[in-house]
């Protein structure tokens, strides 16, 4: 995969780092928490892209964007990430509690799980061999760094490209379900086939 390429206007985080790894043969990743005022422009053009159709936002305007993720940012449950690799934005990244997420209705939740979402930012440029696969383990060492014993993902079910991503990562799959609609006021999902995939962290 190639390495990712954004206007050099938007590589200054706008919130500190909350981890930061230096990856052989990648480069240096950090995580920052996602500020939805300073972001959500740079948010707004990776998810409005075709390639981004399985984040499900490719009709969103600029202004609900930035609402989503307000509304992300006023949760202790929910945590959104901007991932720079050598400064550069290079991924959206999302955690949060699956005892207060819909895909609680879809499997048992264990003590010490954590669900994540993740997508690449466009890019452009010479390839650079696992890139996708480096990044994704610094993301799981970050996750699995507060104290929790396993991720859960959930891709779309029909993006084979992502459950592929996983498995080489050292996902193992599970079943397929189906999330259900969840229609609040202030957040609007639609329901979603999803192929669930765990990594369990080495102890």
């Amino acid at each position: 995969m190639t390495s990712p390429t954004t206007p050099a206007s938007a590589t200054a985080p706008a919130r500190p780092a909350v981890f930061t790894r230096h990856v052989e043969g990648l480069g240096t990743v950090t995580v920052s928490p996602l500020d939805p005022a300073a972001d959500s422009p740079l948010v707004h053009s990776w998810v409005t892209q075709e390639r981004a159709r399985f984040w499900g936002m490719r009709e969103a305007t600029l202004e609900l964007v930035r609402e989503i993720y307000e509304d992300v940012d006023r949760r202790t449950t929910h945590h959104a990430f901007l991932v720079r690799l050598d400064g550069t934005p290079a991924a959206l990244f999302q955690t949060y509690d699956p005892a207060e997420d819909r895909i609680s209705e879809c499997y048992e939740v264990q003590p010490g799980d954590i669900g994540i979402h993740l997508m690449l930012a466009p890019a452009d440029g010479p390839a650079v061999p696992g890139y996708s696969g480096k990044l994704l383990g610094a993301l799981t060492e970050f996750t699995l760094s507060g104290g929790k014993t396993r991720i859960v993902g959930e891709p779309d079910a029909s993006n084979t490209k992502a459950i592929a991503r996983l498995r080489r990562t050292g996902f193992e799959l599970g079943p397929e379900v189906e999330l259900p609609e969840i229609d609040l006021p202030e957040v609007y999902l639609p329901a979603k086939k999803a192929r669930l995939c765990f990594l369990n962290a080495q102890r």
